[in-house]
């Protein structure tokens, strides 16, 4: 069983570790800005202050990659100032021209005018990282026109890019939970998800649509939680939201759902038809913001001793009102705050981490010619309350160490909780299909409960676990509990849950972000068996599919003589998220056979499509099961438009950009008098059906002629010739191919 979702697999870290540099946190990444507008500040400031989105810079050079004509924009709300020299930036590689940076095409960096140590924002995020998806974060010292604007915190942006690799998908219903005006005393339209009637425009205020639709289901989610709370587990991912407002108060940021303006967090809708709330914008955390909308913050005293149960009867909070209100959910989130407290307070966790972070930034901080605090208030203000800049801060350590000894005190977290033990499987090498029993020791409990799935895309079941004897637990009575699932899957994901009518638990105690895993006896198939054979990722005009769609493929080969079944494979384009597409279970690949796969989520389309695309400038593809067995993988860089990426030999040799040969062998060597590709020409081309075939470099033997769907039109044999006519005059215009002496195949275009 393993412990943690994430795969420790070697070649996986070392991958992950290539592909996310951006945000590597030991590096100081180096981003310059070049403008050929000499007043590009005043264009700036005038473009944020009309809403007219991005300028364009001349280039923008990040780590030494430079890439040209890029959207550039100030954001922020309260940390930008048209009068001060160092804002917030918004950097958008792709604004103008399809481009981007290890996949991200969208930068984002805050400009640390509300702390004076540099660690706020990233360390939050490296803390929340933990117990819910989060952004990435890091620093980057920022040039424009060559002159040193200063030293940014660096985040993740939460974008299609980021949904699609977390949730699996990106074209869901998908919010930005700020108000649209900004938030402010004036402005009285709050995300706080209350329930404003069945009116869309009602909600247009407070959230920004990121997506194509989803106005009705916002609506359904605050109608459900308003009025349905026994159903809001249907549409919310009711587990990532108390983590979140679990964050939120432990940590006093304030600048959240859970303060003043109950902003600064995402919502995605999943394929399970939940919303996924994403935590934003963590540059106020530990205490920096003083509102909570009901209680003014306005000393350190004040902000250790804030209540675990603000906003517990407040109905303009409903996320927290109607959760808290259902005694099982308050007491798994007073569970998740223990944790939190437990993880990061006992050994001073999170003061080594942030300790850590200020060496990193320690010589950019000196060099920052435009921050907002002196390097002194910088080296003491993780200890010790400053006064300046925007705000009051007061010192992390002395706010946390006191928070953490308060809440510890309170009659919620000194309540006796459950304790889980020994985990037990009845098979730890279950068959797939076969039922088995999983238990577990609980002591102090009157209430078990164990969540499971089978795949990371699925929402967990939840059962309820027996001590009665028949359920696998041993005797009735012995505090060991048990329940009978059915292995359906390659894999299992489970975690348990235990409370009594005081205090709950988890196990593991980061559950669900983490839990544990089982997986199925099942005949894996080997490496060198089936292979990614061949794949475009650049198709203007070479192969349709069934719908007529010119979409990016990938080609798969059986090198054994035997049928494969690919049920429980995955297919992915990153290594990061390796599970993104699971085969269906009845696709079998019959011996030396190939199958094509559709790499463009178009999922109800005819054929095998899949939740993926593939970047003509380059990605990886990538076979693998669940327990991190890889079948197949190639890492790939720019693609060429009707090019194909593909092993040659057929099935075994290395890759190379050649011409394609969709469902057919690939590349075969050329022997005395066959054909050159180099020294043949097909003319004319495009042309009105006659064409003619010339090669100099060989005997063109056989000529076949496909159109675009596949079908065979013409076939000329026994040819011995240098040039070759070929007479399509009387089909449709369109695209066809050529294939010549059964091993070169060309694309004809007939007007």
């Amino acid at each position: 069983m393993k412990n943690l979702y994430i795969f420790t697999i070697f070649f996986l870290f070392n991958y992950h570790t290539q592909a996310q540099n951006l945000y590597d946190l030991n590096t100081i990444q180096k981003i310059e800005i070049t403008f050929t507008q000499t007043n590009w500040d005043y264009q700036l400031d005038t473009a944020y202050a009309g809403s007219e989105g991005y300028i364009m810079a001349k280039s923008v050079t990040i780590n030494g990659t430079v890439f040209d004509s890029v959207g550039v924009k100030y954001k922020g709300n309260s940390t930008y100032n048209a009068n001060q020299k160092k804002n917030p930036f918004h950097i958008e590689l792709d604004t103008y021209k399809n481009q981007d940076y290890q996949g991200y095409t969208d930068i984002k960096m805050s400009n640390v005018a509300k702390d004076p140590t540099f660690v706020r924002e990233v360390l939050s995020y490296s803390i929340l990282r933990n117990y819910m998806d989060a952004p990435l974060s890091n620093y980057a010292n920022v040039f424009v026109n060559g002159s040193l604007i200063g030293l940014y915190a660096s985040s993740e942006s939460i974008s299609k890019k980021f949904v699609n690799n977390h949730f699996y998908s990106k074209d869901k219903p998908f919010f930005k939970c700020n108000p649209i005006a900004g938030a402010g005393p004036g402005n009285t339209a709050k995300p706080n998800l209350s329930y404003l009637g069945a009116d869309s425009a009602a909600y247009y205020a407070a959230y920004e649509l990121k997506s194509d639709f989803g106005w009705k289901e916002l609506i359904s989610l605050c109608n459900t939680l308003s009025t349905n709370t026994n159903e809001i587990e249907k549409i919310l991912d009711v587990d990532r939201a108390l983590w979140m407002l679990a964050f939120n108060n432990v940590f006093v940021n304030m600048d959240s759902y859970s303060g003043g303006f109950a902003q600064n967090y995402y919502l995605y809708q999943d394929g399970t038809g939940r919303f996924n709330p994403i935590v934003w914008d963590l540059n106020e955390s530990f205490g920096t913001f003083s509102s909570t909308g009901t209680i003014n913050l306005t000393t350190t005293a004040s902000k250790q001793q804030l209540t675990h149960l603000l906003h517990l009867n407040d109905a303009a909070w409903p996320l927290i009102q109607k959760l808290l209100a259902v005694p099982r959910y308050k007491r798994m989130y007073i569970a998740h705050m223990k944790t939190m407290i437990q993880e990061n307070f006992s050994n001073d966790t999170y003061f080594t981490t942030a300790q850590n972070m200020q060496s990193i930034v320690n010589t950019a901080v000196a060099a920052d010619p435009n921050k907002f605090f002196t390097y002194t208030q910088y080296q003491s203000n993780l200890t010790t309350d400053i006064a300046g800049g925007m705000s009051n801060t007061p010192g992390i350590k002395t706010l946390m160490d006191g928070r953490a000894t308060w809440l510890l005190s309170q009659t919620e977290f000194t309540a006796l909780a459950p304790a889980i033990s020994n985990i037990k499987t009845s098979n730890t090498a279950p068959a797939l299909n076969s039922n088995l029993y999983i238990t577990c020791s609980a002591s102090n409990a009157t209430d078990v409960m164990l969540a499971y799935r089978y795949s990371n895309q699925n929402a967990f079941v939840k059962v309820q676990m027996y001590d009665d004897g028949a359920h696998g637990d041993g005797a009735a009575g012995d505090k060991v509990y048990g329940a009978q699932v059915k292995m359906s899957g390659e894999s299992m994901e489970y975690y348990f849950y235990a409370d009594n009518s005081n205090a709950g638990i988890f196990s593991p105690l980061r559950a669900e972000h983490e839990f544990y895993s089982l997986f199925a006896v099942i005949s894996n198939i080997q490496k060198g068996e089936l292979v990614i054979n061949e794949f475009m990722a650049d198709n203007g005009s070479t192969q349709a599919d069934p719908s007529g769609q010119y979409d990016d493929w990938i080609e798969l080969y059986n090198n054994t003589s035997n049928t494969l079944s690919l049920a429980n494979l995955y297919l992915t384009d990153t290594y990061t998220t390796p599970l993104k597409w699971k085969f269906p279970d009845t696709v079998t690949i019959e011996p030396k056979g190939y199958l094509i796969i559709w790499a463009d989520d178009d999922l109800n389309q005819e054929g095998l499509h899949t939740t993926i695309k593939l970047s003509a400038s380059g990605e990886k593809v990538m076979l693998s099961y669940a327990d991190g067995y890889v079948v197949d993988s190639i890492s790939f860089g720019a693609q060429t438009k009707d090019i194909s990426y593909l092993r040659c030999p057929n099935g075994t040799g290395p890759f190379k950009a050649y011409s394609p040969s969709f469902g057919t062998e690939n590349c075969l060597t050329s022997a005395a008098n066959d054909i050159e590709l180099n020294e043949m020409m097909i003319y004319p081309n495009p042309g009105t059906g006659q064409f003619y075939i010339y090669n100099t470099g060989g005997w063109i033997k056989n000529v076949k002629v496909y159109n675009a769907t596949g079908n065979q039109i013409v076939s000329l044999h026994d040819l011995n010739s240098e040039t070759v006519g070929i007479d399509i005059m009387s089909n449709a215009s369109g695209m066809y191919f050529i294939r010549i002496n059964d091993k070169i195949t060309k694309k004809i275009i007939k007007q």
